[in-house]
C-alpha cells in the first residue's frame, strides 16, 4: 500500500420494514440496479439518498471546501466513522473526521463513488453495504467497502455509523460489489 494510499485511508478513517427485506442496490443509473421485495420505496429512496448525500459532501477537487456542517446534519449526534487499516482501527466522531480529514481533502482532492450495494432494513434500522471507488491526489485510487448503519429518528434517516476497509490484493472485493 502506498504512502498516500494509507494516508487516505487514515484520513477517512478519522472520518418499517420486516426482517426479510434485503435489497441489492446498485447506485442510480448503474447497471444491475435490483430492488427486490421492496415493501415501502419511500424509505429505499430516503436511504439512496441519505447514503449519495454522504459520499457527495466529502468528495471535490484540490481547493474545494466541503460543506461540513451538512454532513454534520446528516449523522446521529453520537456518530462514528472508523476504518480497518493496517494499523488497526482509526476513527472517531463526525467532528474528529471534520477536524482530521477536512484539511486533507480540500488540500488534496479526494472523490468517491458508490459502485455497488447491498441493504437490509428492519424498523427503524438500516445496513448498507457500499462498495466504493476513490480518487485523490494526481489520480491515485482506492476501492473498498463502506458499511454504513443508519437509523430513522423523526421520520428521518440518518448515518449512525460508517466502517470502511480499503481492498488489498488479499482482500478483493467480491465479484457483486464490482462495477468498474
Amino acid at each position: 500500500m502506498t504512502t498516500k494510499l494509507l494516508i487516505v485511508a487514515t484520513a477517512l478513517a478519522l472520518a418499517g420494514c420486516s426482517t426479510s427485506n434485503t435489497y441489492n442496490t446498485y447506485p442510480e443509473g448503474a447497471a444491475g440496479r435490483v430492488e427486490d421485495n421492496v415493501t415501502d420505496p419511500a424509505d429505499i429512496a430516503a436511504i439512496d439518498e441519505a447514503v449519495a448525500a454522504v459520499y457527495a459532501v466529502i468528495s471535490g477537487p484540490v481547493g474545494q471546501e466541503r460543506d461540513f456542517d451538512a454532513m454534520r446534519a446528516m449523522f446521529a449526534p453520537d456518530a462514528r466513522l472508523t476504518a480497518l487499516t493496517p494499523r488497526g482501527l482509526r476513527g472517531g466522531t463526525v467532528d474528529d473526521y471534520i477536524s482530521n480529514s477536512g484539511p486533507f481533502l480540500v488540500k488534496s482532492g479526494f472523490t468517491e463513488r458508490e459502485l455497488a450495494r447491498r441493504m437490509e432494513v428492519y424498523g427503524d434500522i438500516a445496513h448498507v453495504w457500499s462498495s466504493y471507488s476513490g480518487t485523490f491526489g494526481e489520480g491515485e485510487s482506492v476501492r473498498g467497502i463502506n458499511s454504513f448503519q443508519l437509523v430513522r429518528t423523526d421520520g428521518r434517516w440518518l448515518v449512525q455509523s460508517i466502517f470502511w476497509q480499503a481492498e488489498s490484493p488479499d482482500n478483493p472485493l467480491p465479484a457483486d460489489m464490482q462495477t468498474d
